[in-house]
């Protein structure tokens, strides 16, 4: 058996910057490690979430200048849970800000779930800004993938957690549950939105690892953490990330297929299963995918956080 890669040791930020972005936006920004190392942007899931200091914790610190931000409106990024000014677009715009304000010429971009998608839609905006690409449960925001998590598909797999899903929505709308869950996350009933926001954010709090984690599926439904991401997640979803077309991150592979990267994807990940990665994998021959065989859809998964801290030291000293 293979022996599991640790994550490496907590830490605090280094450095903590406010960028405003437009007139309406102000991002939270944070660097970690080694201020003259290789630079590494890291982009959370979501939509919505917000950064989390375990993400710092797949790099070396001394050898990677770590820099993540919270996506508009989520963590401490202002103003909370908003919605205008908000897209794939936006945030790609973002991250050029971003790179531009810290002095950064190439730097990894390392992405996870949503994350994984706003990895891709940069990398094939700006290709010649990224040294290499590290996908964790890989998404790309197809109309397919989105009926699996919430319409049919993981229901059948977790029937308990999804009666809980359904129970906000009335039996007549259940046969598109983004719309219906969109029309109460964007309404003016607060009361019937926060009730919506955290039945949404302790379904995905439900799926996320193999194993059951009702300590997850709680602070997932705590109101501070589930309205921002409900909204910010529904409000993508139901403008299908904002993309061209439906399949446009994979179809246009072609556009990042020299730059090296490695997926990292779980065996059973019920959020977004392997056919993802698959299909990514497909158009993208030349990436490095990993299926962990014992692992869902969560970055602290041990199988999955080995074989994302391998692929960070695969690529450390690579300039």
């Amino acid at each position: 058996m293979t022996e599991l890669r640790p994550l490496f040791p907590p830490a605090s930020p280094r450095r903590v910057h406010r960028l405003r972005v437009s007139e309406l936006h102000e991002l939270h920004v944070a660097e970690y490690g080694n201020p003259d190392g290789k630079p590494a942007i890291l982009l959370h899931g979501g939509p919505g979430a917000g950064t989390n200091p375990t993400m710092a914790r797949f790099h070396d610190p001394a050898t990677y200048r770590i820099v993540m931000f919270d996506q508009r409106g989520s963590g401490r990024s202002t103003p909370r849970a908003e919605l205008a000014e908000n897209t794939t677009w936006d945030l790609v715009a973002d991250m050029e800000r971003i790179r531009d304000h810290l002095g950064i010429d190439r730097w990894q971009v390392f992405g996870g779930s949503w994350g994984a998608c706003l990895a891709l839609a940069y990398g094939q905006t700006h290709p010649d800004r990224v040294t290499e690409i590290i996908l964790r449960g890989v998404f790309t925001m197809r109309r397919s993938e989105l009926l699996w998590f919430y319409q049919e598909g993981a229901s059948r797999i977790l029937p308990d957690a999804w009666e809980d899903f359904a129970a906000p929505i009335p039996e007549v709308e259940r046969s598109d549950m983004i719309t219906a869950y969109h029309a109460r996350l964007s309404g003016d009933d607060a009361e019937v939105q926060l009730a919506c926001a955290r039945a949404w954010s302790m379904w995905e709090g439900a799926a996320l690892s193999l194993l059951p984690n009702p300590g997850r599926v709680a602070a997932f439904g705590r109101p501070d953490y589930a309205l921002a991401f409900a909204r910010i997640e529904c409000h993508y979803f139901v403008n299908g990330g904002f993309f061209e077309h439906d399949g446009q991150l994979i179809a246009n592979a072609g556009r990042i297929r020299h730059i090296p990267c490695t997926i990292v994807h779980g065996r059973y990940d019920v959020c977004t299963p392997l056919f993802i990665a698959w299909d990514l994998h497909r158009a993208w021959p030349e990436a490095d995918l990993r299926v962990v065989p014992d692992c869902g859809h969560a970055m602290t998964e041990p199988g999955i956080a080995s074989e994302l801290v391998a692929a960070t030291e695969r690529y450390k000293n690579d300039r």
